[in-house]
């Protein structure tokens, strides 16, 4: 997005006016301090001179009243997040700016983006709680408390995500950031004209867009705004990162040991990718797991969204996703390919122990749940994919990789992570999703169980 004219014209301008009041300041600094010296040889006596008038002055030049484009913020990355990594995320025109990012911030915040004024983008993307939802719901509540289909994923670090929303329907965070504001169950805006027209109501508004880019902004200018906060919005310094970087102490024994089990029996790596260029915790692929598939005919209401589905389009599937049953369709919705059905985004595992609840219906509510349906290789179904087995880990091995995965949260919100570790480990004797018979192979069949984990810190044998 052009924001203004290149800098040059407004430099050489502002260069051109303040040299010249530069030099008239001398003029009259020269004139009532400095009296003038008599020249060695005085030049021979003039006639009277005639009546000098004053030459009128120039009319102002309106260079200046063009905004500069603003520079682009530096990014202050945390440990864990490389520079390389950014530089890769942020399209090029998309740099976000201090003036650009506080003004999306300021609009990411404001209730008075829905159509009744009661729901922001913060309400379903807290700032303090891990930017998710945590108010009690497995989904998120919208305007007149209305409930969609899907849970909140965290805000954190989603410039680096190849696309957006569990279902991938949004290939860029301007695309994700206008569907929400349109979504019937969400902030209930009728179009993005009723948007535009409701923000340039708004005097504060009105005025910095203005004075950004020197023009009437549209509805691609408000989602710019808010992308260009969400960009600002990396995260990592865990104590795992720490931990990578030297530090032994930086996590418990048994996390370390979790973290073997990550990448060995547990085979949590397998979609949960991580290395030093990809430090999230996500291979950014989709995947059947068997979430809800046990209350789903796949076949049938796969067969059903064809008849509907209108290819491109993208506000019907992003209604179908939030308000139909077809929300289980996955990435289905998308892409119409029968292997998508059932499929949703390997998510971020950043700090996963803040932004429960889990999964893309928010029907896990701990991270005990989420191992124990991972133990058992899902809910089987005809799309489930290939990957999931039961993996026959003990309870204290799933004690173990909690413990590895509440590692993973940033240290900003490390009192925020000490009381939910406190609130999910209450819940623990609670375990709907537990099924030790089909875990341990003596019932069931879902293949093997996986190797033996290596102990070893892989810091200090090289790997990282």
């Amino acid at each position: 997005m052009q924001l203004s004219r290149g800098t040059l014209g407004a430099g050489f301008a502002a260069v051109t006016i303040g040299g010249a009041l530069l030099a008239l300041a001398g003029v009259v600094f020269n004139s009532f301090d400095n009296p003038p010296l008599a020249p060695a040889n005085p030049a021979p006596a003039s006639p009277t001179p005639a009546t000098v008038v004053p030459a009128t002055p120039a009319p102002p030049t309106f260079a200046l009243a063009i905004p500069a484009k603003p520079v682009p913020l530096k990014p202050a990355l945390p440990l864990g997040i490389s520079p390389q990594l950014y530089a890769q995320a942020v399209p090029p025109g998309h740099e976000p700016t201090a003036q650009l990012a506080a003004l999306g911030e300021k609009l990411f915040k404001d209730k008075r983006l829905s159509v009744d004024d009661s729901v922001a983008c913060e309400t379903c993307h807290d700032p303090t709680k891990g930017f998710t939802d945590h108010r009690g719901g497995a989904t998120s509540a919208g305007v007149q408390d209305q409930h969609g289909q899907r849970n909140a994923p965290t805000v954190l670090n989603a410039m680096f995500q190849a696309s957006q929303f569990w279902d991938g329907r949004a290939p860029a965070l301007e695309d994700q950031a206008k569907l929400p504001i349109l979504n019937p169950v969400e902030m209930g805006q009728k179009s993005p004209g009723d948007v535009v027209a409701k923000v340039a109501k708004i005097q504060e508004y009105s005025d910095a867009f203005k004075s950004l880019l020197g023009r009437d902004f549209t509805y691609e200018d408000i989602a710019a705004a808010i992308a260009a906060f969400e960009r600002t919005q990396y995260s990592a310094n865990s104590p795992f990162d720490s931990f990578l970087a030297g530090d032994p102490q930086a996590v418990s024994e048994a996390a370390q040991r979790g973290w073997a089990l990550f990448q060995g029996k547990g085979r949590c790596s397998s979609c949960h990718a991580f290395n030093a260029v990809s430090p999230l915790f996500s291979d950014q692929k989709f995947h059947n797991i068997g979430i809800a598939a046990h209350k789903q005919d796949f076949a049938g209401l796969a067969r059903k969204a064809l008849a509907i589905l209108r290819t491109g389009d993208t506000k019907q599937i992003d209604e179908l996703a939030l308000q139909t049953s077809y929300s289980e369709l996955g990435r289905f919705l998308v892409t119409k390919n029968p292997a998508d059905i059932g499929a949703f985004k390997s998510e971020t595992l950043r700090n996963i122990g803040i932004t429960g609840p889990y999964m893309h219906d928010g029907s896990l509510a701990t991270l005990w749940d989420v191992m124990d349906h991972y133990n058992k290789g899902g809910v089987p179904n005809p799309f489930l994919d290939g990957g999931m087995q039961r993996l026959a880990l003990t309870e204290a091995e799933i004690d173990d990789l909690v413990a590895f995965l509440f590692t993973l949260t940033d240290d900003r919100f490390a009192d925020f992570n000490k009381a939910e570790l406190g609130r999910q480990t209450s819940l623990k004797t609670n375990r709907p999703q537990r099924e030790t018979d089909v875990a341990e192979g003596k019932k069931g069949d879902l293949g093997d169980i996986g190797t033996n984990p290596d102990l070893r810190n892989p810091a200090s044998i090289g790997a990282y």
